[in-house]
């Protein structure tokens, strides 16, 4: 066989190893959000930490203990913990805050990256007052105008 057969073969062996690298959850993150989809059409109720009713802190508090991570219990408190993130650089487990309404800096209501598929695409879980728990596209005109920050736990 070629030296270009072997060329190519390992080329393709070593880009399918760290495309599959690359796409790995650190454990701790994929248990987080397990665990929080695993509330997934869980009602809301405002201080609710359990399947009978669960706010949008509640949620991620449960989420992350389950992961070995203790959060703060308040959306506001938590938007202070971690590291700050930008928009452009969220990976999944990360923390995304937002206020009541568009242009205003008080947050009001938090939730997890889930997946970001592109640019225009980017996942999270929360718990909806209307919805409950559920999954949304931050991208979205409704969730991108009242999106505040974003920071990384882990």
């Amino acid at each position: 066989m070629s030296r270009f057969f072997y060329f190519a073969l390992a080329v393709l062996i070593f880009s399918c190893t760290t495309s599959k690298n690359r796409n790995t959850l650190d454990p701790k993150i994929e248990t987080a959000i397990s665990a929080a989809r695993s509330y997934t059409g869980t009602p809301y109720r405002y201080g609710g930490t359990s399947k009978r009713g669960m706010d949008c802190s509640g949620l991620l508090c449960v989420s992350y203990r389950s992961a070995g991570l203790s959060l703060p219990r308040t959306s506001s408190e938590q938007s202070k913990f971690g590291k700050p993130v930008k928009i452009n650089e969220l990976k999944p487990g990360d923390l995304v805050f937002f206020s009541k309404k568009k242009g205003r800096r008080k947050i009001t209501h938090v939730g997890m990256v889930t997946d970001v598929k592109k640019k225009n695409e980017i996942r999270f879980i929360h718990s909806s007052t209307k919805l409950g728990v559920v999954e949304n596209n931050l991208m979205s005109n409704y969730y991108r105008g009242i999106f505040v920050k974003a920071r990384r736990p882990f």
